[in-house]
């Protein structure tokens, strides 16, 4: 299988600002400004045209606020969104809100910030003005404590806001009698201009000799920051002097006469115009294809989409270095767990390409290749749904979010696409449900449907898709309703896999509505029908559920067996997510059967797993376990951070448990024998601790693992074993026997015997006189206990 991200989830952060990858010049004076007015007004626009910098100076402000803000600094990047009934939703993403509820998103989103004191920059609102007015306005009446810092090219026009026109950069002054010595501190443009020149010639310094020449060229591109980082990657060719000279050419050419008289508004578009008449005519074809992506592209999109027509497919990597080069793309770094680098272009610099490319007539060619790559894509991804390339390729998914809801609209918005649009759909199913985008899920999936397009076969994948993630928000009717009209279409020859999927979904409104007896019949139906139809990722998904249902009719053996079948069918085919989701249910199984510690393994097994695909629904459910057996094993404070924590996800996801209602008692039960062991301040305390965690403590705090911790039996070294478990060592050490290890500990003795085993499992020992020695050794050395 590929290696699998490590890194912990972004979410439960107070800020989530991109790193700067290059340097920040000047703006004294408008920092000053922008944070004077975010101090008395709710919400500040920062206004300006393309280039001047209103993106760049919004987000050093914030990072020189965000202490003011505790809950949070966000940034919400609208660029690549063009649909403004998404915007709402694109939010919740930035904010890391996975709503699985059908509640109206500015609903969930207002439940959020209402008491909250927080900072939220909308980037680049010109072209969704209005829905960004009604929902700024909507937030700032419903959550009294929050700040909204806008960019855009005109004001957003609503009560109280406050308006900031971002100046260009101040220039140095014009030659003649007065002006500072060479020794004066060079303007802001000139060190813009200086800064950028050294990182194409890294020996460049500004001397007496180039100092004129840089000034001209500054003065000639009136400050405005994307010219002037322009202007001096030319230097890689050129001279200060030389390229003074082209500008002026440049600019005599569009005036027919002084370069001085140059409109500012157009200085930059006849700079973007001197760039792309530098490019070489396929680096000229390639920067106008590539704009019809959002949001970025990789090598195998720019390949796939740009190439034919002109331009070879192995061109096209010599053309992307050349463009990088000019800086027209931008490359930015693979993304964790993934080796593509991928690259994009300055809205302005996009807008300029979509220009030429709708002027060459070619814009809906290109369109339809993008749609057609993306289309791909998805169908590439469901095949690999089960499978060793799984995560690789949902983490493919979320990079390339934003062209996978270009190319649905570009279906949706076409004539007799409609039907890509319902398969494109129903194959982005695991990317909807494993990401932030069910609720968008639903949204494409609702909007193909209501088409009417699409042969039975394909609607009933679609019905039966769309009514899964009505089920996880609990939006039983409609789904029910479905699923019927899926049946239906099901019952056509060759329609098989239709009716095991209605079937398991069945089974799960079933389960649902508390009839379980039905909702193992079904389970079973469901099992039955995909091995038939030779699919394992339906069999694994009923074997999940069966697992938990026979576990919940407390047929435990039932329950270990379908759990175990549905492990070996996910590592015969080498596949996570399933498997992940089948030791959470083997888990709960091998629990009330009474082996806590195995139960236990199991746990942290799939929450690692869950951390690792920032699967926060499976994470929630592994910290509902392990905290359920921390409260029957006695260990109430444990039990007690972990539904503090759980408070932090549950209200982050919406609803607890979404999927699972069925398990609520657990929880019930678990907090009550925490309550009653510690008293309700004890309790309330410990809950508290625990939903103030940031996430990499409290998924650390769960695993029962420090970073950097390796097991050791060296002195002073941390032990490999659980907190509970050298409880137990010590009471072996002491000579006690299972059966007084649990009256001691007011634990079943089943559930002492399964600690003792896993303690010599992982210490490699055969007998308790091993365990005995040992323990007394870590206690002579002073070696510390794991972390509480």
């Amino acid at each position: 299988m590929d290696e699998v991200a490590s890194a912990t989830p972004r979410r439960w952060q107070a800020t989530d600002l991109p790193p700067e990858v290059t340097s920040f010049v000047g703006r004294r004076h408008e920092m000053a400004e922008v944070k004077r007015l975010l101090s008395g007004a709710r919400v500040v626009t920062l206004t300006g045209p393309g280039g001047v910098g209103k993106t760049r100076l919004a987000l050093r402000v914030a990072a020189d606020v965000q202490r003011a803000f505790p809950d949070g600094v966000w940034l919400v990047e609208l660029a690549g969104l063009e649909n403004p009934e998404l915007l709402t939703g694109s939010v919740n993403e930035a904010l890391d809100i996975r709503d699985v509820s059908h509640l109206p998103p500015v609903e969930v989103l207002i439940d959020h910030l209402r008491e909250k004191r927080a900072l939220l920059i909308l980037d680049n609102c010109e072209h969704l003005l209005r829905a960004c007015a009604v929902l700024a306005g909507t937030l700032v009446r419903s959550a009294p404590s929050l700040r909204i810092l806008t960019t855009g090219r005109q004001a957003l026009g609503i009560s109280g806001e406050q308006t900031l026109v971002v100046p260009t950069l101040p220039l140095p002054p014009a030659p003649g009698p007065g002006r500072p010595g060479p020794a004066a501190e060079p303007s802001e443009a000139v060190r813009l201009f200086v800064d950028r020149a050294t990182a194409v010639l890294p020996d460049f310094t500004l001397t007496e000799a180039n100092r004129p020449a840089v000034e001209q060229v500054c003065r000639r591109l009136d400050g405005i920051p994307l010219a002037i980082e322009l202007a001096a990657v030319r230097l890689g060719a050129l001279s200060p002097e030389e390229l003074l000279d082209r500008l002026d050419d440049r600019f005599r050419l569009l005036t027919g006469g002084s370069p001085a008289t140059l409109p500012r508004q157009q200085t930059l578009r006849a700079l973007i115009d001197w760039s792309h008449s530098l490019c070489t005519e396929k680096e000229r074809l390639l920067w106008e294809r590539a704009s019809v992506f959002t949001d970025g592209l990789d090598l195998d999109a720019a390949e796939a989409v740009c190439s034919g027509d002109g331009i070879d497919r192995e061109e096209v990597v010599d053309l992307v270095i050349g463009l990088v080069g000019k800086s027209i793309l931008i490359r930015e770094d693979p993304a964790p767990a993934s080796t593509a680098t991928r690259y994009r272009l300055l809205e302005t610099i996009r807008e300029y390409g979509r220009e030429r490319l709708v002027a060459s007539g070619r814009e809906d060619a290109l369109r339809r290749l993008h749609r057609d790559h993306y289309r791909r894509l998805a169908a590439e991804a469901y095949a690999a749904r089960f499978g060793p390339l799984q995560v690789s390729w949902l983490g493919r998914l979320n990079l390339d979010h934003a062209n996978l809801r270009t190319a649905l609209e570009y279906c949706l918005g076409e004539p007799g696409e409609a039907s890509v649009a319902l398969d494109m759909a129903a194959d982005l199913l695991y990317h909807w449900t494993t990401s932030h985008y069910l609720r968008e899920g639903r949204h494409w999936l609702d909007l193909s449907l209501r088409c009417g397009a699409g042969s039975a076969e394909a609607r009933g994948r679609a019905l039966w898709s769309d009514s899964w993630l009505a089920i996880i928000q609990a939006d039983i009717v409609p789904a029910a309703a479905m699923l019927e009209e899926a049946e239906r279409l099901g019952g056509s020859p060759g329609h098989e896999p239709v009716l095991a999927y209605v079937a398991l979904y069945s089974g799960m409104i079933a389960m649902f509505r508390g009839d379980v007896a039905r909702a193992i019949d079904l389970y079973e139906e469901a099992v039955a029908r995909h091995r038939a139809c030779d699919d394992p990722a339906g069999q694994a998904l009923a074997l999940v559920r069966l697992c938990l249902a026979r576990s919940f009719q407390d047929d435990w053996a039932g329950s270990v067996a379908a759990g175990e079948e549905c492990i070996a069918l996910c590592d015969a085919h080498e596949e996570g997510w399933h498997r992940a989701y089948a030791m959470m249910a083997l888990g709960v199984g091998v629990w009330r059967q009474g082996d806590a510690p195995r139960a236990v393994e199991l746990e942290k097994e799939s929450l690692r797993f869950n951390r690792s695909l920032d699967d926060l629904l499976g994470v929630g459910v592994n910290l509902e376990v392990l905290a359920w057996i921390a409260a029957a094993d006695g260990d109430h404070r444990r039990a007690a951070r972990l539904l503090g924590v759980l408070e932090t996800v549950w209200q982050t996801i919406g609803a607890p448990l979404s999927g699972f209602g069925h398990l609520t008692g657990y929880h019930a039960e678990c907090e009550e024998r925490a309550r009653e062991a510690l008293g309700r301040q004890g309790f309330d305390t410990l809950v508290r601790q625990g939903s103030k965690m940031r996430c990499d403590e409290a998924l650390a705090f769960a695993l029962e693992e420090a970073p950097g911790d390796e097991p050791s039996g060296e002195a002073g070294e941390p032990s490999p074993l659980t907190r509970r478990e050298t409880e137990i060592a010590k009471l072996v050490a002491q000579g006690l026997s299972n059966k007084e290890i649990a009256a001691s500990l007011t634990i079943a003795q089943r559930t002492a015997e399964g600690h003792v085993e896993h303690i010599m499992t992982k210490l490699g020992f055969h007998s308790r006189a091993q365990i005995a020695v040992w323990t007394g050794e870590r206690i002579r050395n002073g070696n510390r206990p794991p972390e509480d």
